[in-house]
């Protein structure tokens, strides 16, 4: 079953104060001429795998087909992908990968992940430039991989699987690429830049481990503080979509079903106001359970992706940007 709620109450409320819905492109902010810089992190739902070509049920290949009102827009009058020249993507985390943004930024070309969606969102909202810089490993944890130091103290990371290395893989893409922009971006020009955003998709390999569960607000917590203290930027705009692989409808007698719940409730969590007022205003938080589609409706019955599903990760990613964008114009006002 699904739910018509989409994302959290919190973000919601934000969505409506900045008159933006689900419906309508987002109002423009004006340009102040500098470069605007997001960084889209996590594991293996963040690198992304929606599925673009087959005449399976799920791709994008089919759902322009059968909902042509809803995804029409997204190709030309030939039926290509459109290419969006104000959203350029840096992609550090296996090999490098540059480009304006369009299809084939998950997983391989034939793939997209939230960074797509989320792009043709925030691209939208701004009148400057945007850049993407995506950091995203499958298989890592918020546990291990990316624990940010105020979790746990422990040496500096060298090598891929030590504590820590995704996190500080993170920052070391973000300061080589604004250190050396000419060489990551072409179009730049030396205006200057602003990051101006965080968009956070993980937890699958957490919720598997009541341990990781058990403690996963608390990392999380600490991941935003320290991302937010070691890039200098105090009030740094946090999304965090949850893990809603499976959905709503997890069976009763499922025995993962109270840590992975669990899991996706702490990671909204970060988004209540009241529970965190220092993140009031400036972390949202996105409900992914109602882009759960089952295997009859996707190309795989990877469930841990979900099922590979193009429509689910489009979902995602402009869920990702319609909250980035409130919390973005809550703070102009």
């Amino acid at each position: 079953m699904r739910r018509t709620t989409s994302i959290s109450t919190a973000t919601m409320l934000l969505m409506v104060l900045a008159n933006i819905t689900f419906g309508e492109p987002p109002k423009a902010c004006p340009a102040n001429g500098k470069l605007k810089i997001f960084i889209l992190s996590g594991q293996s739902n963040m690198v992304g795998f929606g599925q673009l070509p087959g005449d399976n049920p799920g791709t994008m290949e089919t759902l322009l087909k059968s909902n042509a009102k809803a995804y029409g827009h997204l190709v030309d009058k030939d039926g290509k992908p459109i290419v969006r020249h104000d959203v350029w993507i840096v992609n550090l985390s296996y090999e490098e990968k540059t480009g304006w943004l369009t299809t084939g930024y998950g997983a391989s070309e034939g793939h997209i992940g939230p960074e797509y969606a989320f792009g043709f969102v925030v691209g939208n909202y701004y009148e400057d430039p945007v850049l993407i810089i995506k950091s995203a490993w499958g298989g890592r944890s918020l546990y291990t991989n990316f624990l940010s130091p105020s979790s746990k103290d422990y040496p500096a990371p060298k090598a891929d699987g030590d504590t820590g290395y995704q996190y500080a893989e993170i920052l070391r893409h973000v300061k080589e690429i604004t250190d050396d922009l000419k060489q990551y971006y072409p179009e730049y020009t030396g205006q200057g830049y602003e990051i101006v955003g965080f968009g956070w998709h993980q937890g699958g390999n957490d919720r598997i481990n009541q341990a990781a569960v058990d403690v996963y607000e608390s990392n999380m917590k600490n991941f935003i503080e320290d991302i937010r203290r070691d890039l200098a930027i105090e009030r740094l705009p946090f999304v965090i979509a949850n893990t809603g692989m499976e959905g709503w409808g997890i069976p009763e007698t499922a025995r993962y079903k109270k840590k992975v719940e669990k899991l996706m409730e702490v990671q909204l969590a970060l988004a209540d106001g009241k529970k965190y007022p220092e993140f009031k205003g400036n972390v949202a938080g996105v409900e992914t359970r109602d882009f759960w589609r089952d295997r009859a409706e996707s190309p795989s019955g990877q469930n841990y992706h979900w099922n590979r599903n193009w429509e689910t990760y489009y979902l995602i990613g402009k869920g990702m940007g319609d909250a980035m964008v409130g919390l973005l114009a809550n703070e102009r006002h």
